[in-house]
C-alpha cells in the first residue's frame, strides 16, 4: 500500500470572527438586569425593602444568602 502525504497548498491566514457590539448589547443588558433582580432577592428581600410580605422568599433563598455572605439573622 502506498501512503500519500498531503502537501500544504497556498492558504490564507486565519482571521478570527468578529462579533459586533450591537449584537451583544441587548443580551448583556438583559442578563445584567436579571442578575440585579436575583441579587436583590437574595440580598435584600427582607424587612423594610421587602416587595412580598411574609418570609416565603427569604426561606427560598436562605442558603444562598449565607453562601454569598449576606447576613440574615
Amino acid at each position: 500500500m502506498a501512503q500519500h502525504v498531503a502537501q500544504p497548498s497556498a492558504t490564507t491566514p486565519a482571521v478570527p470572527a468578529t462579533l459586533p457590539l450591537k449584537a451583544i448589547a441587548p443580551w448583556a443588558a438583559f442578563f445584567g438586569v436579571l442578575m440585579l433582580v436575583l441579587l436583590y432577592f437574595v440580598g435584600a428581600e427582607q424587612g423594610a425593602t421587602s416587595v412580598f410580605s411574609g418570609a416565603g422568599v427569604h426561606e427560598w433563598v436562605h442558603d444562598a444568602r449565607h453562601l454569598l455572605g449576606f447576613p440574615c439573622h
